[in-house]
């Protein structure tokens, strides 16, 4: 595949660690678990997570994507205010949530207006991209990034280390499926390989307790492969505050960001850089 990727000078790939920072909301969206235990894995994200991340990530001058919930914005802005005044970016991510598939059109349209204007609220502005929440598009998301004026996307996994842009797909059971025509969005894609949630957060009834040392080194073969064998590759990590900021978690990911850090051809970047420098 051709590279359409510029990459600053003495750079071989880019990497991009995105944090969604949903506190709360993943509990009373997805889950629909509000009761004060699941809350305060919440608060710990929010009151733990982040300043932990954020002393790692300045400690090496690395930028990174927050995508959050406008709940979690309104809810913890003092935590938005440092990730801003440490010069990372804000991404939207839903409302509180929401189980976007199960929702109407009209539904899906008023969140994410609602959304919007909490962003405007808190951050200050709109923001350019958008992860859907739990990575799920009903038929209508798309139309919905497109209509708002969002840059990009980084909720599909049609690649694995290129960017891309997605195109609708008419599904039919009994004959070929048919794709439409290019969106304008860029897709940066995320894969459950690389998120940290569905591999260490325990959720009863849900997700088993998993291995932290399973997780690193599914993320070190991962990177060693995109910087070995793709040149131009877009490695994009998937934490979340109340999960990577786990004292054991943290040090995973320290230990990744140390190595690749010290690989000296790496180009740390937000999504919104990556998308400006791709030219597909």
């Amino acid at each position: 595949m051709t590279n359409l990727l510029t990459l600053p000078p003495g750079k071989r790939m880019a990497v991009a660690l995105t944090f969604d920072f949903d506190a709360h909301s993943p509990w009373m969206g997805t889950l629909g678990r509000t009761s004060p235990s699941y809350l305060s894995r919440g608060d710990f994200g929010a009151e733990q997570g982040v300043p932990r991340l954020l002393e790692l990530l300045g400690r090496h001058d690395v930028p990174a994507t927050w995508a959050t919930p406008g709940h979690d914005l309104v809810t913890f802005p003092h935590r938005i205010e440092q990730i801003l005044q440490a010069g990372h970016e804000i991404a939207a991510h839903g409302c509180y949530h929401e189980v976007v598939p199960s929702l109407g059109a009209d539904e899906e349209r008023r969140l994410m207006e609602v959304a919007l204007r909490q962003h405007e609220q808190v951050v200050g502005r709109r923001p350019r991209g958008y992860r859907s929440p739990a990575w799920d598009f009903s038929e209508t998301t798309l139309d919905l990034l497109e209509e708002f004026g969002f840059d990009w996307d980084s909720s599909l996994m049609g690649r694995e280390f290129e960017l891309y842009r997605p195109r609708r797909v008419t599904v039919n059971y009994e004959s070929a499926n048919e794709f439409g025509p290019e969106s304008p969005i860029i897709e940066i894609p995320v894969s459950w390989y690389l998120d940290d949630w569905p591999a260490v957060e325990y959720v009863a009834g849900v997700s088993a307790l998993g291995s932290h040392r399973a997780m690193e080194d599914r993320w070190n073969v991962i990177f060693d492969y995109a910087h070995e064998r793709v040149p131009g590759a877009v490695y994009v990590l998937t934490m979340h505050p109340q999960t990577i900021g786990r004292a054991h978690h943290l040090l995973v990911l320290e230990g990744l960001l140390e190595r690749m850090v010290g690989k000296g051809d790496v180009w740390f970047a937000t999504l919104s850089e990556i998308a400006d420098a791709w030219q597909g």
